[in-house]
């Protein structure tokens, strides 16, 4: 018997629920990943959301407003305030309180992207930036199968080369 479930079970899919009654009662199941809505969508995006000397933190989350409270210190302000990369599931429809709460932080300029249905055929990618991303969203009529995805990674295009392929590098060292 299998049962299919949406997204991805290693984030934001309830399945630890699931395999908590299951292992409760007993019952054997394997868990098998598919691709994160956040790599479909740099993917989508053709960005690396880590990018050396600009950003080499990227924070997955999401907002509570109908769903179970974020535990303290998780907040989107809180988290805003590292200037990390932000990606963003299960907000599109709060859009407009993401910008809100995220400009204070990184600014109007900062790059954002919206990626719904990341990797299917009606894949909608928008880019801009905090300042237009919401009026974006909400013209195209995103509420929800999408990621926000928010930092200056999005945009970087000058940058130094990764430790990885320096020449001087030692190719021993651990």
């Amino acid at each position: 018997m299998a049962r299919l479930h949406s997204g991805d079970p290693s984030v934001f899919s309830a399945v630890a629920e699931q395999m908590r009654r299951l292992d409760a009662l007993g019952i054997p199941y394997e868990v098998v990943p598919g691709v994160l809505a956040f790599a479909a969508a740099a993917a989508a995006l053709k960005r690396e959301l880590t990018v050396p000397t600009v950003g080499q933190t990227v924070i997955l989350t999401r907002v509570a407003q109908q769903a179970t409270p974020m535990p303290e210190g998780e907040d989107l302000a809180t988290l805003g305030r590292s200037g990390a990369l932000l990606v963003l599931h299960l907000a599109a429809r709060y859009v407009d309180r993401v910008v809100a709460e995220l400009v204070p932080h990184y600014g109007a300029d900062c790059p954002a992207a919206v990626v719904a249905m990341a990797s299917r055929p009606d894949e909608v990618v928008l880019r801009g930036t905090l300042d237009d991303i919401a009026e974006q969203t909400k013209a195209a009529g995103i509420t929800k199968t999408a990621v926000i995805i928010v930092g200056r990674t999005l945009a970087a295009s000058e940058f130094r080369d990764s430790h990885l392929y320096d020449p001087a590098r030692d190719r021993h060292a651990c």
